[in-house]
């Protein structure tokens, strides 16, 4: 809903009359219509829009860098600080440092506790930061984008978004060419190259480019988690979140694959699962050099195949395994529990990959990938590609002890335990070492049943 007061240049909606002044006129319209604002226009273009009193002023200082022009030259040096990151006007309550003495001034009142939301206790400058503040809690977001129908919380950020639509970026890196609608969008942009992280946590130490992932971080060590879903009541810390986890209700999956068609409700994990068709893997081990595709992947790989750690043991008979899920097939064994059953069919299985084999064979379910030789499907592009070797002469994994030949590199690792004295499976129940998975759960079938364990 819009209020009485708006621009007569872009009607654009103003919260309060406060607001509603020559100064953010003579700065929305100017935005909204495609400028970068009105201090940015050279001397010639002046008479260009003459509603605004203040159009005639001169501005002779320019900045070198942004070309942005100022009518006094320590509003120019103020401005300065913007690009060099140097912040000389420190606050003496909270040591927080800032690059203009009018910010400053404003930081200053949040020291007061003047202005203080009753919801969260956080102190605001002015009465009207407090009432933009108050819509975080509410949810109110007033003001919406004319082109694309996109909300908001307050004017300021509908006129910055709103340069989106115009495409005019002026403020350039000179370091890699990258440019941006606004100029703060560049001065954080330079730390990436500067390497300058001036938001440093007082409980770990981390360091941030930005005062905003500072404050999000902030939330693992308070706990707090002030974004709530409207349905089930689950909270997060991080706004954005909220975003994500609404489309678990509403079923949303807006990034589809272009190859598949395979759609996913987060863009990273449509990023992921596009290495499926690329072959990328990016993510490299450091001890072996084994490649993955994700980087959870890798985090697994390290700590079940370069770490002896097996910190999961089944209830029933001890035995230690690396892997939570592994253990939670393992566990199926001592029961007679078939929970995975088949939509099509009355067949029931205990594992999920064996329902998983059966509706690709049976079914013809969830497979994406078949051979041309033989035309048998897989749901993954990496089946296909190991069980193409089969077909093909070629057997290039030689072994270094007596040079036997393999199609594919697993067939070589599983061959070597012939020449190896290493054992990793041990039996839970009598202690005896195996070299293979298969050889442990024969010998603990059969070690169950003389030991008297047989109803386990």
């Amino acid at each position: 809903m819009c209020s009485d007061f708006s621009c007569v240049a872009c009607v654009v909606c103003i919260a309060t009359s406060l607001i509603y002044s020559v100064k953010f006129l003579y700065v929305c319209c100017a935005i909204y219509a495609g400028e970068r604002s009105f201090e940015n226009k050279t001397e010639a273009d002046s008479n260009d829009v003459t509603e605004h009193p203040r159009d005639d002023k001169p501005r002779q200082y320019l900045c070198t860098v942004c070309d942005k022009r100022f009518t006094t030259k320590r509003y120019l040096n103020e401005h300065r600080n913007r690009h060099t990151g140097e912040n000389v006007y420190p606050c003496t309550q909270c040591e927080k440092r800032f690059s203009s003495a009018s910010k400053l001034r404003t930081h200053k009142y949040i020291h007061t506790s003047k202005y203080k939301c009753t919801e969260c206790g956080i102190c605001c400058r002015d009465l009207h930061t407090l009432a933009v503040h108050r819509r975080r809690h509410s949810g109110e977001k007033p003001f919406e984008c004319t082109v694309c129908g996109k909300r908001f919380a307050c004017t300021r950020n509908l006129v910055r978004h709103s340069i989106i639509h115009s495409q005019e970026k002026p403020y350039k890196c000179h370091t890699c060419d990258k440019a941006f609608g606004h100029c703060e969008s560049l001065f954080t942009h330079m730390r990436l190259h500067t390497g300058d992280k001036p938001y440093k946590c007082p409980v770990c130490g981390r360091a941030f480019r930005q005062s905003g992932t500072l404050a999000s971080h902030m939330r693992v060590h308070t706990g707090d988690k002030p974004y709530k879903c409207k349905v089930c009541d689950k909270a997060f810390s991080v706004s954005g979140s909220v975003k994500k986890h609404m489309r678990v209700h509403t079923g949303e999956k807006p990034y589809k694959c272009p190859t598949c068609d395979v759609a996913f409700n987060q863009s990273g994990t449509l990023t992921a699962h596009m290495r499926v068709h690329t072959g990328d893997k990016p993510y490299t081990c450091s001890l072996c050099n084994r490649s993955f595709s994700d980087s959870s992947n890798l985090r697994e790989h390290k700590r079940c195949v370069h770490s002896n750690s097996r910190p999961h043991q089944c209830p029933y008979c001890g035995m230690l395994f690396k892997r939570r899920n592994v253990l939670k097939n393992h566990v199926l064994i001592h029961s007679s529990a078939k929970p995975h059953s088949c939509r099509h069919c009355s067949q029931c299985f205990r594992y999920s990959d064996s329902l998983r084999r059966h509706l690709i064979r049976s079914h013809s379910e969830g497979c994406r990938f078949s051979c041309e030789t033989c035309q048998k499907k897989f749901v993954y592009r990496s089946e296909l590609k190991r069980h193409s070797v089969q077909h093909e002469a070629v057997k290039p994994y030689v072994c270094s002890e007596c040079s036997k030949r393999f199609p594919t590199a697993h067939q070589l690792t599983s061959h070597q335990l012939v020449h190896s004295d290493y054992r990793q499976f041990v039996c839970g129940l009598c202690g005896k070492y195996f070299k293979r998975k298969l050889c442990v759960v024969k010998h603990f079938k059969r070690c169950s049943d003389k030991l008297g364990f047989n109803n386990v």
